[in-house]
């Protein structure tokens, strides 16, 4: 298969069952997802050459549902990035413009998908890692609640933050693969056995959405805002009812994502050491030395500072002074949310602040992460998120972002699926 945008670090080749929801469809996963004897790297040197011997279980669906995998794509190394350039396989390019950014860190993914080159996709959303690529690319991506679809077998970054999401075409390719994935599974304990059994009713007739004035504020594009405002109104005249309303909380979010995913990365990533997981280190030196040599020669530059960071934030002497104002700030987002929601049926606002930037563009590590703000609140808070084309600024795409309850998966993606037919 031709890849021209670098969308896939591995081909692969694996045909359904031939019957099924997904029969002759095209999968792409995202290389940080499980696949039994398919190598699997998490976009890292570090794991070059592993080959898991178990399906995750999400992937595990997805072959019984008939679907063909053709690869496992692209990604931010271990899901660490905005962009997909920080991967160790080389950047992943936009299709709808090969000098910029696909976004990330499923920006592998996304592209197979916008670029033609698979059907459906699975990637992951820790921070924004399948709505932001969505966005970019001008696909579908839903970030699921929290526990709705199994972890098992997604190799860790921020285990109270992540979840395995779909992408496709249009919202009911999403909705198609989420019925698949979205499956009880004993082996993760953070699934709350809720399976998603939905055709997605394109009618907001009666839904109050409400517009926080936080997601149109400082650093979102006039332009980018605009267009999002113009897709509300398009809801307002299909019968939604459109509030104005406020998250104050807003302010703290981004502080306390990046305390508590790097934090979580710390732990997650100690296990790279050249003993259990990844090459193995030079005998004759020292295991403190070996396992310096190992990290830092196989770690990418984010991750190592992601690592550090998390290392600082834990470290004795500041774990209150970071790591647990960050659990209090997640906790008042956590609230903000469930306060709004009590009044208004899902959030609307931009997926990211701007549209896609050329390559190179977002090298300064905190411009990377300022772009994170609008869609780091859902994960905070473990509530569904969803990103739908809704217009373009400078022939890029814009994407709308429809927050819901939890485990009101079906709402945003009805909304969603609202706005794409009334667009249509």
């Amino acid at each position: 298969m031709d890849d021209p945008f670098n969308a896939y670090i591995t081909q692969w080749s694996f045909s359904g069952a031939g019957t099924g929801p997904l029969a002759g469809r095209t999968v792409a996963v995202k290389d940080n997802i499980s696949t039994a004897g398919c190598a699997t790297s998490c976009g890292s040197r570090i794991l070059a050459g592993y080959v898991p011997p178990y399906d995750a279980h999400a992937v595990a669906l997805v072959k019984a549902a008939g679907a063909a995998i053709n690869g496992k794509t692209n990604m931010d190394e271990f899901g660490m990035g905005t962009t997909t350039e920080n991967s160790a396989y080389g950047p992943t390019l936009n299709p709808r413009d090969v000098s910029r950014v696909p976004g990330g860190s499923s920006g592998g993914s996304a592209a197979a998908v916008a670029g033609g080159l698979a059907d459906l996709a699975l990637g992951t959303d820790t921070g924004g890692s399948v709505r932001c690529p969505a966005a970019f690319c001008g696909i579908v991506g839903l970030k699921p609640t929290y526990g709705r679809v199994s972890r098992y077998g997604l190799i860790a970054y921020a285990n109270s933050l992540e979840t395995i999401g779909p992408m496709g075409r249009t919202v009911r390719d999403v909705s198609d693969l989420l019925r698949v994935i979205a499956r009880p599974d004993s082996r993760d304990t953070t699934m709350q056995g809720r399976p998603y059994e939905h055709d997605p009713v394109a009618d907001p007739k009666g839904k109050r959405i409400g517009v926080p004035a936080e997601f149109f504020g400082a650093g979102v594009d006039p332009r980018v805002a605009e267009t999002v405002r113009k897709a509300v109104e398009t809801l307002a005249a299909c019968g939604a009812e459109v509030v104005s309303v406020s998250m104050p909380s807003m302010r703290y979010a981004l502080a306390a994502y990046y305390v508590t995913c790097t934090s979580e990365a710390s732990s997650n990533l100690a296990r790279y050491d050249g003993v259990r997981y990844g090459p193995g280190g030079e005998t004759a030196k020292s295991w403190h030395d070996a396992f310096t040599a190992v990290r830092s020669g196989n770690f990418g530059d984010e991750v190592r500072r992601r690592i550090l960071l998390g290392t600082f934030a834990l470290s004795a002497g500041y774990y209150g002074k970071y790591y647990g104002k960050a659990q209090t700030a997640r906790a008042n987002v956590g609230a903000d949310f469930a306060r709004l929601f009590a009044d208004v049926d899902v959030l609307a606002g931009p997926t990211m602040p701007v549209v896609a930037p050329r390559l190179g563009e977002l090298a300064d590590p905190l411009a990377m992460y300022l772009a994170d703000i609008l869609t780091v609140p859902a994960n905070l808070a473990g509530v569904p998120a969803i990103s739908v084309p809704c217009g373009t600024v400078d022939d890029l795409p814009v994407g709308l972002q429809l927050t819901g309850r939890p485990f009101e998966d079906e709402t945003v993606i009805d909304i969603a699926a609202a706005y794409e037919e009334a667009v249509a």
